[in-house]
This record gives C-alpha cells, sequence and structure tokens, in this order.
C-alpha cells in the first residue's frame, strides 16, 4: 500500500523520525491526498499553465498540512486550507516566474517560455486555447474567483474562505473577471455577444 496514490504522488506516510505528525495525521492527509490531489493539481494547471510546478505546489501543500495537521482545531476544515495553501503557492509560483522572465528579458535572451508541452497544446481545441489565454490575462483575483467558481463549482462562501476575502469582493472580482472575459473573447470575435 505504500508508494503511490494518484498517479506520480506518493502517498504520505508518518516514519519514525516523522516527529510533525502522528499515525492521525498520516491517515487524515493520505485520505485528503487520495480523494483531492487530482483536482487540485489540475486547479493549479489551470492556475499556471505547468503541470510539473502544479504538481509540486500541490506536493508542497500536502506537506504543509501533514507538518501542521495536529495543531488544525477542525480537521473538516483541512480541503479549504489545501485550497489555499495551493492558490498561495500558485500566486508565488507566477511571482517566481515573473522575475525569472523579466531579469531574462533584460538580459537580451528570449524571455517566453513554452508554458505546455507540445502533445498538452495539440489536444486543446483552438477555442479552448483563446478561453485559457484569456483567463491568464486576467488579474490574479478575478482569474482566482473565476477558476474557484466555475472550474471548481465553489460557492461564493467557499471561494471568500479560501482566498481570505468578503463574500462581497468575491461578486466584484466574479463579475469585473467574467466582463473582462467576454471583452477579450469578443474582441478575438469568440464571443457570442455582439
Amino acid at each position: 500500500m505504500d508508494g503511490v496514490g494518484a498517479p506520480g504522488f506518493p502517498v504520505v506516510r508518518a516514519g519514525a523520525g516523522d516527529r510533525p505528525g502522528s499515525a492521525a495525521s498520516a491517515v487524515g492527509v493520505t485520505a485528503l491526498y487520495r480523494a483531492h490531489a487530482k483536482g487540485l493539481v489540475r486547479l493549479a494547471v489551470v492556475m499556471l499553465g505547468d503541470r510539473h510546478i502544479a504538481e509540486d505546489v500541490v506536493h508542497d501543500a500536502f506537506l504543509g498540512l501533514y507538518r501542521h495537521w495536529e495543531r488544525l482545531s477542525d480537521p473538516s476544515r483541512a480541503l479549504p486550507y489545501l485550497r489555499s495553501s495551493v492558490l498561495n503557492g500558485c500566486r508565488s509560483a507566477l511571482r517566481k516566474r515573473r522575475t525569472r522572465d523579466s531579469v531574462t528579458a533584460s538580459a537580451g535572451a528570449r524571455a517566453a517560455v513554452p508554458l505546455e508541452s507540445a502533445e498538452a497544446w495539440a489536444l486543446l481545441g483552438e477555442e479552448h486555447r483563446e478561453v485559457l489565454a484569456a483567463l491568464k490575462r486576467l488579474p490574479g483575483r478575478q482569474r482566482e474567483a473565476l477558476v474557484l467558481r466555475f472550474y471548481l463549482d465553489m460557492s461564493e462562501d467557499e471561494i471568500a474562505a479560501t482566498m481570505r476575502i468578503s463574500r462581497g469582493t468575491v461578486k466584484s472580482a466574479t463579475s469585473r473577471g467574467i466582463a473582462a472575459l467576454g471583452r477579450q473573447l469578443q474582441e478575438r470575435g469568440l464571443s457570442d455577444e455582439r
């Protein structure tokens, strides 16, 4: 039973030298991992456009949860903690990418790094690629709100808890994000609105 949970992901196990966690933390984190790792990786891929970095972000989120499991006042709040942790990890990865790209560009090298493998990119339809590209051009908060709402089908209250913002801010970010996405797609001739 040890080794691999979801494809490519190790099962988190408490070992003899693992002081932060107990058998309860190993069981709890492993159960969450099996149930939610794949969906969290998909969330991170949509946010980042890079599966390898997305997997690293999700691994780090589960590792953080494992380390702090004993400090959770309510284990039923572990999934919202993981979602927040994944979003925070995505934000950090995007900041690092922007910094790296700006340094690369200022050094005169090519700054555009392909975000997907050729195989993955070929599997997406042209319209799907346009929507993802438009989504990536949105401000971070709007992009996160739209992904959580329409990709993970979360309620406004769940989004507010995950993003650590008010419900009204979720409504505003979602509304503005939809409007901006619609404008971008309309400019490219992909929207039904005329």
